[in-house]
């Protein structure tokens, strides 16, 4: 423990904020608290359960999605703050609350539907005014939450403020915050080219398929936050635990031996283990008992989940068709693909069966989410993604992705990567877009191949802001870090180029 603190002190590449938070990290791993079975020990050891550096004694939940559109109309007692009267007040108040909004990272992962928020404020006559104000709101937040993980949303109805938000991003180039367009019939011709522009210029926004969450959310209103993670304004998720299906399946004598003994077992004793920090988040931790954000009507206990995640479907699937002797893979072959769509519903009716005893309501579920991996995670690919290199053209890949879609509510998307003649022709992408949720997809990523900005795996992060790590400078986002591992570790920036 003394080395560990001794190391984050003397790290010469880290700001003194990581630094800080570093220490803190390091003073919860200290404890031991919760209580986990002999093989949930064992397989956390052995990096298959992976609870992606939540901490031993969790004291807030993971992901939180307050209800911005209440604090923009109510303002907040806490903090001594009333509704704004202009777009300056808004931003403003919207600052201050964001810097008193926890979550993992101890910066908000979700900022609101920022356009919706601050539309109300935004004339023909004051517009100037406005944009400027929209720009210096980006660059603070990107400033001081130095974080990619953060993210913002858009849409779908089109709005003079949402149209100012997507020029500022063109022209800042920020990878901070992170931007979802809710896509929908709603959404303007406009407001989509719009955000493709915008996209191959700074990777940002990604579409999500606005119909689809809602019926998976029950039409409740519903946040993308962190890297894609689909969520319930007013709640969020208690925490988020992953299996490494890769290192799973070779545990397993063959695929029978997989469905019927190893992943069933596993899905259990991790969706236990799932329970059991949302139960010291609920009964030990005093989040919910004194945070004003619950207090004031900001967050809502019942409006929380759990999440299940996985990664290495593709590696999986592959080893298992090894095992029976078979040589397709996942990506490219029927049969491959129709054993990884199987693993897919096997997790869907187990989390569906399974009862969280703290959870008040009892319909309340776990939700499957397709984890985007970590930066050391070498060999196995994010979620349900075919892994990098092999990808095939883009409509096959549409074809082989959307089947898994439906099951992942909390979110599952791919990356794609298009030449920069892709500017010239816009339109030809939204098509794509259209086609692909047309077909199932609910979520469409893309980058320009040029661009600084890029899509590590879910989040943003600066070319140039690795290259500046690769020096051994100190740099201001700690998803750079995150990035460079990736880069180095999952070839990230390799996935094949869409060309005109």
């Amino acid at each position: 423990m003394k080395e560990t603190i001794l190391n984050i002190i003397k790290d010469t590449n880290i700001t003194f904020e990581q630094r800080v938070l570093g220490l803190a990290r390091a003073a919860e791993n200290s404890l031991d608290v919760l209580e986990m079975t002999d093989y949930v020990k064992e397989y956390r050891e052995e990096g298959i359960i992976c609870d992606l550096f939540e901490g031993n004694a969790p004291y807030r939940p993971r992901y939180i999605l307050p209800d911005y559109d209440k604090f923009i109309k109510d303002g907040c007692e806490f903090l001594n703050i009333t509704p704004p009267a202009d777009i300056w007040e808004a931003v403003n108040n919207l600052l201050m609350f964001y810097k008193h909004v926890p979550s993992i990272t101890t910066m908000p992962v979700y900022i609101g539907n920022i356009d919706y928020l601050l539309e109300k404020f935004v004339t023909d006559e004051n517009e100037n005014e406005c944009y400027r104000a929209i720009k210096l709101f980006l660059k603070h937040i990107d400033t001081t939450i130095t974080d990619s993980f953060c993210h913002a949303n858009i849409g779908p109805r089109e709005t003079k403020a949402g149209m100012l938000i997507l020029k500022a991003m063109r022209e800042l180039e920020l990878p901070t915050p992170n931007l979802t367009l809710k896509y929908s019939e709603e959404t303007s011709d406009r407001l989509a080219i719009e955000s493709i522009n915008t996209a191959l210029v700074t990777a940002k926004p990604s579409f999500a398929k606005d119909s689809m969450y809602k019926e998976d959310f029950g039409g409740n209103e519903y946040g993308i936050v962190s890297c894609y993670n689909g969520l319930e304004v007013g709640g969020g998720a208690h925490t988020l635990v992953r299996v490494r299906l890769g290192k799973l399946a070779k545990k397993a004598a063959d695929r029978a031996d997989f469905m019927g003994r190893v992943l069933p077992k596993a899905a259990h004793e991790m969706l236990g283990y799932i329970d059991e920090r949302i139960r010291f988040i609920l009964e030990e931790s005093v989040f919910f008992k004194v945070n004003f954000l619950v207090a004031e009507g900001f967050l809502h206990k019942e409006k929380f989940t759990g999440l299940f995640g996985l990664v290495g479907l593709a590696e999986c699937v592959n080893h298992l068709m090894e095992l029976e002797g078979k040589s397709g893979r996942f990506g490219s072959n029927d049969t491959a693909n129709e054993l990884g769509e199987d693993i897919v519903k096997a997790l869907t009716k187990i989390l569906k069966d399974h009862r969280c005893k703290y959870f008040e309501n009892e319909e309340k579920k776990h939700l499957l989410h397709s984890q985007v991996g970590i930066e050391t995670d070498a060999g196995e690919s994010p979620g349900c993604r075919i892994p990098i290199g092999e990808e095939p053209e883009i409509f096959e890949h549409i074809v082989q992705a959307s089947p898994f879609h439906k099951y992942f509510a909390s979110g599952i998307g791919d990356i794609y990567s298009f030449d920069e003649t892709y500017k010239k022709n816009p339109h030809a992408i939204l098509d794509i877009i259209n086609g692909g949720f047309n077909m199932g997809l609910r979520f469409f990523s893309m980058y320009g191949n040029d661009c600084d900005v890029v899509r590590v795996t879910g989040y943003l992060v600066k070319k140039s802001e690795m290259e500046k790590l690769d020096e051994g400078k100190v740099v201001l986002r700690d998803t750079t870090v995150l990035g460079k591992g990736a880069r180095d570790n999952g070839r990230v920036l390799e996935r094949k180029l869409r060309k005109k």
